[in-house]
Parts: C-alpha cells; structure tokens; sequence
C-alpha cells in the first residue's frame, strides 16, 4: 500500500486537472471552437440481426479539447435513421443513460420502439460509448480482477479497512500507471465535448438529446456550453447540478435506506409467502442473519467464478433500490436461505444483479470523472467518522457505498476545487425533466435544484415510484409526456415548481421465485454479469 500511495503522490504532485476548467467554460457558447480535431463518420451495416437498420461507425476525437490536432481517441457510434419523409424529419436525438461510463449503443433500437412510430420515424437515434469505455477506443482498464469475488467485507465492524483501503489505493495507482495520458480528459465536460464532435460530424446546427441519471449531468453540461445547438434535451433521474459527488453519494445512502425500508414492509406484508415475519423490523433481522451465516460460510457463485461473501451479498441486493421489480426474487433469497438451507436462489440472484462482467471501462470512467470534477476529501480519518455519522442512520448502503468510491482518496489528480461547471441554463430552449420522490440513485432533491437552475424547464414528479430511470415502464402518465414533447415541443403546462404529477407503478406481487432444479448442467449454462438494460428487472443508468 505505502508504494501505491507513493506513486500517486508522485503522480498527484504534478498533475493538473485535465480539459478545461469549470470556470473557463461556463459561459453560454464559451466551448465553441473553430476546429474541434473530430474527423469523419462513415457509416455502416452493424449487422445487428435483430435491428437490420442500424448503422455503426467510429469517431475520432482529441484526447485534449485544447490542443484539437494532438493525440486522438475514437468514439463509437450507432444510428438508427429517421425513416419519415425528409419534411417531417427533426434531425438527431443523441442518447446516454448514465455511468459515468454506461454504453448507449442499446438505447437507439430500445427507446425508438418505446414510443408510437409516427414520432420514432421522424427522428435519427444516435447511440455511443462514451470516452475511454466499451467499444470505444483505447478501452480503459485499470486492475481487471478488482471486483473478483470474494472480496473483502464492507462492515467497518468487520476489521476490514485496511484491505480496502490497499486495494482503493492499488486500483488508483494502477490506473495511473497506463493510463495517465487520457484519465485527465475523461471528466463529464470533455464527454460533452465528444457529443459535440458529434453533432459536427452529423453536420447538423442543432441535436436533440435524451439522458438518465448521469446522463442529465452531461445533457445539462451540454447545455451549458453548447445551449444554442440544444433543440430540445430531456432529463430523467436527475443529478443535481451544484452538489460534490461526495455529498450526493450520502444522499444516496439515505435514500437506500428508505427503499430498503420499503422493501422490508412489503415483504413483511407478505409472511404467508416469505415466512420472515410480519413486520419490517423482522426482515431486516432476517437480511442481517443471512449477511453473518455468509461470514461464516460463504456460498458458492457458480456459475460466477468465487465465493458470495457479506460483499457480494450486499451488491445483490442493493439493486432493490432502483428497481422494484426486484423485491419478490430479493424476499425469495432470505426465504429460501433461512427456511430451507437453500443457497440457489442466492445464487441465481447474485448472477443475474451483481457477478461482475467482462471489464467494459465504466469503472475507470466513473472514477475518471467523479474523481477529478470536485475535490474530495483524502483524509482516511475524515472519512472514517464522517461515514460513521451516515451509518448510524443508513447502515444498509452507506459502507459498501464508500468503499466503492474510496479510489478518490488516492486518485492521482487533484479534484477541482472550484467544483462542477455550474449551470444556468442561458439561451437553452425549454427543458423537460423528469424525477421520482423515493429515486436511490439521484434522489429527489436533484431534479428540484436541476428544475431551479434551468429557467423555462418543466418538472415531471412521479410521488413514490419505483425504478430509477422512470420512463419506458409503462407509466403513460409519464411516457405520453415525453412522447408529446419529442411529437412537437409540447410541454406540461403546469405552473410553478412542478408541471405535472404522475402515480407510481403498483407494487409487484409477492411471489416466490422457485429456483430451477439443481442439474450440473444448470450450474454451468446460467448466465452470468449485468442484465440486458431491456430486462424488467435491470437497472439502468447506474454503476452505483
């Protein structure tokens, strides 16, 4: 450990945040450049058996905005053409839906087939992977084997901190080592930059742009330094535009234990399907029992590679939070485990929501921007007892929360202590956002601030809900508000801070969710690492 901390010392002591700063660039139009250095798309069949018409192709771009004719990266494109007569045409809807990191490439064929075909045909869906990510090139990896299970306990009661913070510090310097030249420019301003490129390549003089979680960061970001090629942007599942990631991060704890709370009650409600008892606190006993029989013993993961541990436990059922589609599999866990000695439910569970997958760089991405676009504190002592405050009222996320963000204590660029780039929303047309009440990825009080910074924008509250990411569930209070926004600009008319309020979804029917019978075969076919984002029960947009 002593040696990873050296060599980010080192590398800290002359590094600079990359790109341009918040600061310089927070002026409507103040990113716009006479040359940005993008090349040429040319496209071509993705031979996508499923969706024949989609088109792919790679982009180059600069690594460093500010010298555009330097070293160049590329970005990789999908396209699903506008296939309504030219007239009725309204140009690109670039799409992202999260990370930092996620890969867009399955949201063009996705969200186009969400909504009626007379709007879908008018507009071309540009999917990408963002910067250094997925198929994106160079792909970033840092430290391959960092999520191999078992990994260490999340509990600070556990005794489990020095673990942690060596691999945190090992993760961050390893990093360093290969990837120095491009982490800098890996911040949500310079992949606001790449959208950019894109439009200019698209030789367009305006986009239209779709963004989830993260992606309202970016969307909002554009909009800050591009706003007068913005024709209409919506935003679902906000990330509010001032707050430090540190800080949002125990907003998400907060809001985690909320939903946990919520999981444990209908779960309770349904003791003649789950057996856990009757009433909340009964379940919460029963999720801490299972979390201690895997200290002593930890389960097999195959058809994952490893053991589930207490961490891998809790990754499974952090999910819950996003997407509620995922009680009934969760309760099915605890049941199975205390009343039946039972493991394959967990075992299917953990496969299906938390095995990791083959490394796509979204990890590196979401450290790479979250690291670098504020400062973050580096002191283990600060973090120690300022968690522990968290903990003692959100003890179900906050933990396994900080250790997945404990690389920013040894990220070799200093984050930008001015901050975020602030937005403010001048010369953007209307905007349209939307955000739940009880969202655990980007709670409730970021499409609030988001709604404030953006004059002319119009919220869409959906009171309780249920997935992050909100829309494409099925909810047309909240699907025909988008679809009538991208029809022809129409906006909810409602006047001040709240335009429109949607019901949420009907909580999921309890059910247990009898495993496959235990064959060898089973154990070795079952699919392993994230769902497809078109799964009911995926969660969409968050890494965490």
């Amino acid at each position: 450990m002593r040696k990873a901390i050296a060599l980010l010392a080192a590398a800290a002591a002359v590094a600079t945040l990359g790109g341009t700063s918040a600061s310089a660039a927070s002026g409507p139009d103040a990113a716009e450049l006479v040359d940005t250095g993008q090349g040429k798309l040319v496209w071509s069949s993705c031979n996508d058996a499923a969706t024949p018409a989609l088109q792919c192709a790679m982009l180059d771009v600069p690594v460093d905005y500010a010298d555009p004719r330097g070293r160049k990266i590329k970005i990789k494109l999908n396209r699903l053409p506008a296939t309504a007569p030219k007239e009725k045409q309204q140009g690109p809807i670039l799409l992202n839906p999260g990370g930092p990191g996620d890969s867009g490439l399955w949201m063009p064929a996705y969200i186009s087939g969400q909504i009626p075909a007379d709007v879908a045909s008018t507009y071309d869906w540009i999917g990408f992977d963002p910067r250094g990510t997925n198929g994106s090139d160079p792909h970033v990896v840092c430290d391959a084997h960092y999520f191999d299970a078992e990994r260490p306990d999340y509990q600070l009661s556990q005794g489990t901190s020095k673990a942690w913070l060596k691999k945190a510090a090992g993760y961050a310097a390893d990093c360093a080592a290969d990837w120095s030249w491009l982490l800098p420019h890996m911040t949500t301003v310079d992949n606001a930059r790449d959208m950019d490129s894109i439009r200019r390549a698209l030789g367009v003089p305006k986009i239209n742009f779709y963004g989830g979680s993260w992606g309202t960061s970016l969307g909002s970001t554009y909009g800050q330094l591009f706003p007068s090629h913005v024709r209409r942007m919506v935003l679902d599942s906000i990330v509010g535009p001032t707050i430090s990631w540190y800080d949002h991060n125990i907003l998400q704890d907060k809001e985690h234990q909320r939903r946990f709370d919520a999981f444990a009650a209908w779960t309770a409600k349904a003791d003649s399907v789950y057996h856990l008892g009757t009433d909340a606190e009964a379940v919460k006993k029963a999720y801490d029992q299972v979390e201690d029989a895997l200290r002593k013993t930890p389960a097999d993961a195959a058809p994952a590679p490893g053991k589930i541990g207490p961490a891998e436990f809790e990754d499974t059922f952090y999910g819950g939070g996003y997407n509620f589609l995922r009680w009934p599999r969760m309760a099915t866990v605890l049941s199975a485990y205390l009343t039946q000695h039972d493991t394959r439910p967990l075992t299917i569970a953990y496969n299906k929501y938390a095995a990791p997958g083959a490394d796509d760089g979204t990890f590196p991405a979401y450290n790479a921007a979250q690291c670098t676009e504020n400062a973050w504190p580096r002191d283990w002592e600060f973090w120690k007892k300022d968690q522990a405050k968290v903990n003692a009222v959100a003890p179900f996320y906050t933990y396994n929360n900080m250790w997945y963000n404990a690389a920013c204590m040894f990220w070799p660029y200093q984050g930008n202590p001015a901050g975020r780039l602030k937005i403010t929303g001048k010369g953007l047309p209307p905007v349209l956002l939307f955000q739940a009440t009880e969202d655990a990825a980007t709670p409730y009080e970021g499409g609030l601030a988001m709604h404030d910074a953006l004059p002319g924008s119009k919220l869409v509250v959906q009171n309780g809900g249920s997935f992050h990411e909100i829309l494409f569930h099925g909810n047309a209070c909240l699907d025909d508000t988008f679809t009538a926004y991208l029809r022809d600009g129409s906006l909810p008319q409602g006047k001040g801070r709240i335009a429109k309020t949607c019901a949420p979804e009907s909580d999921p029917t309890p059910v247990y969710v009898t495993p496959p019978p235990a064959t060898a075969k089973s154990l070795t076919t079952a699919p392993t690492g994230p769902l497809a984002p078109s799964d009911p029960e995926a969660v969409r947009g968050v890494l965490r």
